[in-house]
């Protein structure tokens, strides 16, 4: 183990990466918020679909020359846009989302193949670098992730209300469509701000585990986001710090943590009768029973 972790002149790498660190507790945030939704509305799937048409967005921005978080905006929200629209039915939007992850992938492959520079940036996309967030591309990641949160603080109670059941929402007003729309499009941003740190392939332990851990061990409709964005800024802050001194890239010791933290909080949950008699998903239980989330 000492030789597999080296922490000498920890605190200057601690400086050289500190973009990276903000970075990382900024997309936890946003990974922990967002990720509850997207366990409710059952999109894990979409999230790994999304990430590929990111990826290729990313590579196509590398070998153009261009900055990597627009190019792999650009690709998420034209995912996020045709999924949304087209996949109203879970049975369609799951074919949609096969049908878009391997020529996602095939053409970020395409353009890593013809890019010809450092081989250290094509394997970054995969797999995130813990040195590659400038300030550039740090206020770029703040400007989106502060769009995200801000965008769902305003669809909060009525997403949540449409999440949990989508036909009373509709008998009751709601605009469950362009609901789904808005959200689909806020999922595609926020896969785009992780992909540079965590990695397309990995962009799941980010925006998944933490909800679905937080899930497994609270029912409450207000702790559960609280428990998931502490899981996510504890995976990629952990994850980062820990790559520092293991020279490796920084995915593995984020989805370790994730992991971990999740069996954890099965483990506890397992012991949680309240939560095994819910019925509904831990975390979505109590969301459609109190007023705070129906409309008035």
């Amino acid at each position: 183990m000492g030789d597999f972790f080296d922490f000498s002149n920890y605190g200057e790498l601690l400086y050289l990466v500190q973009n990276s660190i903000y970075a990382g507790a900024l997309l936890g945030v946003v990974g922990g918020l967002i990720g509850v939704f997207v366990m409710m509305r059952d999109l894990p799937f979409a999230v790994h679909g999304i990430s590929e048409l990111s990826f290729a967005g990313a590579a196509a921005a590398l070998l153009l020359g261009v900055n990597v978080v627009i190019g792999s905006t650009i690709g998420s929200l034209l995912a996020a846009l045709l999924i949304g629209m087209l996949g109203v039915r879970a049975r369609e939007r799951n074919s949609i989302i096969a049908v878009l992850m391997p020529f996602g992938l095939g053409l970020g492959i395409l353009f890593l193949a013809l890019y010809e520079g450092r081989s250290a940036n094509k394997f970054g996309l995969l797999t995130g670098q813990i040195v590659s967030v400038d300030n550039e591309q740090l206020g770029l990641l703040i400007g989106i992730s502060v769009l995200v949160v801000i965008g769902l603080m305003i669809m909060w109670r009525p997403l949540t209300f449409a999440s949990v059941d989508a036909d009373v929402a509709t008998a009751r007003g709601l605009p469950v469509t362009a609901l789904s729309v808005a959200f689909m499009i806020l999922l595609g941003l926020a896969v785009a701000v992780s992909i540079q740190v965590v990695g397309a392939l990995l962009v799941m332990a980010l925006l998944v585990t933490p909800a679905a851990a937080a899930m497994r061990v609270t029912s409450s409709p207000l702790l559960t986001p609280l428990l998931s964005v502490v899981f996510a800024v504890v995976s990629m802050v952990g994850g980062i710090l820990l790559a520092l001194g293991g020279g490796l890239p920084i995915s593995p010791f984020v989805t370790t943590i994730s992991f971990l933290i999740y069996v954890v909080c099965r483990l506890v949950g397992a012991r949680m009768p309240e939560v095994r008699r819910s019925g509904a998903p831990p975390g979505v239980a109590l969301a459609g029973t109190g007023s705070a989330v129906l409309p008035r």
